[in-house]
């Protein structure tokens, strides 16, 4: 009689090792099924992902760019990934990169892997600096740039959406409107479909929320959002070598304001001529300029540079003092004179250009 039953325990492990077999081959074709289409080829490949595209669509998106490998195995994972965050933007990959990575990168919003460009807006520039700034990184010309920021339409629309802009930046003499309202900032767009209305917006919402922080402090100020950011703009100016000092810079000009003294800045002289150096002939200094503080005294009509937050907070958190006058020496170092004598026995002894 044949003994059956290791018979059918051989034919049994035989079953296990080819179900073994099938599994582990089937693993291995799915997970290169998944895997980069070519390992050695990062060049990368832009993808745009509308917004509420699900994870078959985006393989699709990703096939049609060249970087899914098998298109079952991928709409497999895709299915059984978990990925139920995916966000719409404008990625950056590579047939490198397998199917996981990318997916992964959609469903986080991986800035790594997101398109962009960079924009860097430093505090003390002045509009035309700014439009020069941006149309080195995006396809504008700073011609277009400053059309925009002059239309009247278009600012009226920007007075009626941010609560700081007000007919101030529409009155007649303001050389730019938007000055001392774009936020000077880096900025990374990431919309392969920029507009000059998106980038002008997203620097006003820096600025509200800068402003936003300090409401109360403005309010309590006395001062309007506009004839802030025009104090602060100077002090922005005057200090931008010794920051430290812009608290007390700011109490000096505060000082002026209250006895009614021109503020005297020469800043704001190459301002209203729209001039870098600061060396003026006597007839320079004498334009007849809503800006010139030394020919008009208050504040100037507007801005004469973009501010960030620490100039705005150097003139809301002043430093009192007595002086009327201050002198920048060749080196930076900043002296302060309570009386004219004072401050012309300093300049002639200290003068450098």
């Amino acid at each position: 009689m044949t003994n059956s039953k290791p018979n059918r325990m051989k034919l049994i492990l035989i079953i296990l090792a080819a179900a073994v077999v099938l599994i582990t081959g089937g693993a291995v074709v799915y997970l290169n099924g998944i895997g980069a289409v070519d390992k050695q080829n990062d060049e990368t490949v832009t993808v745009e992902i509308p917004s509420g595209s699900g994870a078959s669509a985006i393989v699709d998106i990703l096939d049609e760019n060249g970087l899914v490998k098998n298109t079952t195995f991928a709409k497999i994972h895709a299915r059984i990934g978990g990925y139920d965050t995916l966000q719409a933007n404008t990625y950056m990959f590579s047939k490198a990169m397998s199917l996981p990575e990318m997916m992964e990168a959609i469903n986080t919003g991986d800035f790594e892997y997101i398109s962009h460009q960079r924009i860097i807006v430093r505090e003390g520039l002045t509009i035309p600096e700014v439009a020069d700034a941006i149309a080195q990184s995006l396809p504008f010309t700073s011609e277009e740039l400053i059309a925009k920021w002059a239309d009247k339409e278009y600012l009226e629309q920007l007075i009626d959406e941010y609560w700081f802009l007000t007919d101030d930046i529409l009155e007649d003499g303001i050389l730019y409107p938007l000055e001392g309202y774009l936020y000077p900032e880096t900025y990374l767009i990431t919309d392969e479909d920029v507009s000059i209305e998106s980038v002008t917006e997203m620097m006003l919402s820096m600025t509200a929320e800068e402003l936003d922080a300090r409401r109360d402090a403005i309010e309590d100020s006395g001062f309007s959002v506009h004839e802030l950011l025009t104090l602060a703009s100077i002090v922005e100016r005057e200090g931008s070598n010794v920051k430290e000092e812009m608290p007390k810079i700011a109490g000096v000009f505060i000082n002026r304001l209250d006895e009614d003294i021109a503020l005297g800045s020469d800043v704001t002289v190459g301002y209203a001529l729209q001039k870098t150096s600061l060396q003026f002939t006597q007839s320079e200094l004498d334009t007849d300029s809503p800006y010139n503080t030394r020919k008009h005294t208050g504040l100037p009509i507007g801005p004469i540079c973009a501010v960030n937050g620490e100039a705005v907070d150097s003139v809301l958190n002043y430093e009192e003092s007595d002086y009327l006058f201050f002198f920048a020496t060749e080196d930076g170092t900043i002296i302060y004179s309570k009386t004219n004598e004072e401050h012309e026995k300093v300049v002639e002894e200290n003068i450098w250009y």
